[in-house]
């Protein structure tokens, strides 16, 4: 490594990722040990939202022990053959388990409305009894969850129980709406209200999944903030090579070339980089300064260079 190419890793402990695993491997016993009670009294009862809840349940117990073992592979660390380490493990455990509630989504969505077209009688009373229970379960697992750290992947397995507890709430509802009137088209209607609020969830959770795995840059951030933060950096005249992506839920790398002043200034010039970026949650960073002499201009159509002109910052015209 040369003197002037400046390699900064910042790396994070793992206390993170100790406090996410038996959260979730908790959430993982209380949610599988009530998927079997409500699987049984579903069938029983003849309820299409209990048994929905309990599919849900069970989707989240693979859910969660998937994410607990991404936990597990998060924490161990860099090798020769994974220098950045297997982070990222927990970005692919939140792709498949959105993709398991689609999955559940897609399936309940058609048992609905084949209720609709075949009605059953449902008993309201065993509904509503073991909702109330489930709904309680499911508080306490979301308050486990939510009262960790939220990576991707603990958010993926969120999403699953924040499903699961509004299914239970779906059928508390349409237990007491049976006991009272006996009108049982409602038990259908809710679960398929809860599936498009839970398929919007997935959805929004699945982009941002892309993102990373596409290592775009991250949604609160802005590049062009960036590279006009950088290039007002005092000794610095312009920016280029500029990358910024998401290593990990809870790591963002960059990247870029700093046309400087003087190489002499770098030191300082690299510790106020790093002083801004760190500002912005960026703290894996790789900053190559370059000399005025070798200053490489970019179409207006990227955003690549950036340069500071009379104090202020403005992207550089002219073509590669």
């Amino acid at each position: 490594m040369s003197d002037h190419h400046q390699h900064d890793h910042s790396h994070h402990d793992h206390h993170h990722h100790a406090d996410a695993g038996p959260r979730l491997i908790w959430a993982l016993l209380l949610t599988l040990g009530f998927a079997v009670v409500e699987a049984v009294t579903g069938f029983w009862s003849g309820s299409l939202a209990l048994l929905g809840d309990a599919g849900h349940m069970v989707t989240d117990s693979a859910s969660l022990g998937l994410a607990a073992f991404a936990v597990w592979l998060a924490r161990r660390p860099p090798s020769r053959r994974h220098t950045y380490g297997l982070g990222r493990v927990e970005t692919l455990a939140a792709l498949l388990n959105v993709l398991f509630m689609v999955l559940v989504v897609v399936g309940i969505s058609v048992a609905a409305i084949n209720r609709f077209l075949e009605p059953a009688t449902i008993n309201g009373e065993a509904v509503t009894l073991v909702a109330v229970i489930g709904l309680c379960i499911n508080i306490g697992v979301a308050w486990l969850l939510m009262h960790g750290e939220q990576t991707m992947n603990t958010r993926g397995a969120l999403l699953h129980v924040v499903g699961d507890l509004l299914g239970s709430l779906a059928a508390l509802v349409a237990g007491a709406v049976i006991i009272f009137t006996g009108w049982t088209p409602i038990d259908p209607l809710l679960s398929l209200l809860i599936c498009f609020l839970v398929l919007g969830s997935s959805l929004r959770l699945l982009r941002e999944v892309l993102r990373a795995l596409l290592e775009g840059v991250p949604a609160h951030l802005s590049i062009d903030q960036i590279g006009q933060a950088l290039a007002s950096v005092p000794g610095v005249r312009s920016v280029h090579d500029l990358h910024v992506w998401t290593l990990s839920s809870n790591r963002i790398a960059l990247s870029a070339h700093l046309v400087v002043d003087a190489f002499s200034q770098w030191p300082e010039v690299l510790a106020a980089a790093r002083h801004e970026l760190g500002h912005q949650g960026i703290e894996h960073v790789t900053l190559q300064p370059e000399s005025n002499v070798h200053a490489v201009r970019w179409s207006p159509r990227t955003t690549d260079a950036i340069a500071p002109i009379n104090g202020k910052t403005e992207k550089q015209a002219g073509s590669k």
